[in-house]
């Protein structure tokens, strides 16, 4: 479907990857592994893995511990030993992301334009306390909205119709923009507008139908809202 800004009265954001740089995880590891890209990587792809397998088969832990898990595995995969202490060490970065050069800007124009601005997250409520006040954003957010409320992960929908919930805004009123295709497209299956933060220039997925909106920042939104 496409855009409509003239239904949009609340906006929400992901986190990682649309607010915060997870890249930056990479520069962590760079003092610890020889070759720190190819397990950044894996170290990312298997903690949004397990969250989605997770949501089939029962086993919810928190965003944090699967983060964990999976930086186990992705160690362990490139024969990296390294002892538990450096492991968290390394694990911490999660706290201390690098924020976007768009965000506090581009939000602060939403917010003066009289839009009600949350972040909906698979992280716990510890890393988006610590994600906020890193990013420098709490003065500009209503609140966040944890996946640990719900006690699973996106895309499902539930995680969409808390955040309709506790926001008090009718779901038709809600666009969602996040950088991970599944976040978006579980937006919209829920009822939102879905906006697609498109940091990398990549294609989008040829799968289910395509996005309410593409835009590279977040001031792309605030024209959009103006237009």
């Amino acid at each position: 479907m496409s855009f409509d800004p003239t239904a949009v009265t609340t906006l929400t954001f992901d986190s990682y990857s649309t607010l915060v740089d997870v890249d930056a995880a990479e520069q962590a590891l760079a003092a610890r592994v020889d070759d720190p890209e190819p397990v950044s990587k894996l170290w990312r792809s298997r903690s949004i893995e397990y969250t989605l397998v997770s949501n089939h088969i029962d086993a919810y832990q928190t965003f944090y511990e699967m983060n964990r898990d999976a930086l186990t595995y992705a160690l362990d995969a490139h024969s990296v030993d390294l002892p538990d202490e450096e492991r968290e060490e390394i694990l911490s970065v999660y706290h201390e992301l690098d924020v976007f050069d768009d965000v506090r800007e581009g939000m602060q124009r939403l917010r003066e334009a009289g839009y009600d601005l949350y972040v909906v997250s698979n992280g716990n409520p510890e890393m988006l306390d610590s994600m906020v006040d890193h990013a420098d954003i709490d003065g500009l957010l209503e609140d966040t909205i944890s996946a640990d409320e719900v006690e699973t992960f996106k895309p499902d929908a539930e995680i969409y119709r808390r955040a309709a919930a506790r926001t008090g805004t009718p779901i038709e009123e809600m666009a969602h923009a996040a950088a991970l295709w599944f976040d978006v497209q579980g937006a919209q299956h829920a009822g939102m507008q879905g906006i697609w933060m498109n940091r990398k220039d990549t294609p989008w997925e040829p799968f289910d139908g395509e996005p309410s909106l593409t835009v590279g920042t977040i001031h792309d939104i605030a024209d959009e809202l103006d237009a």
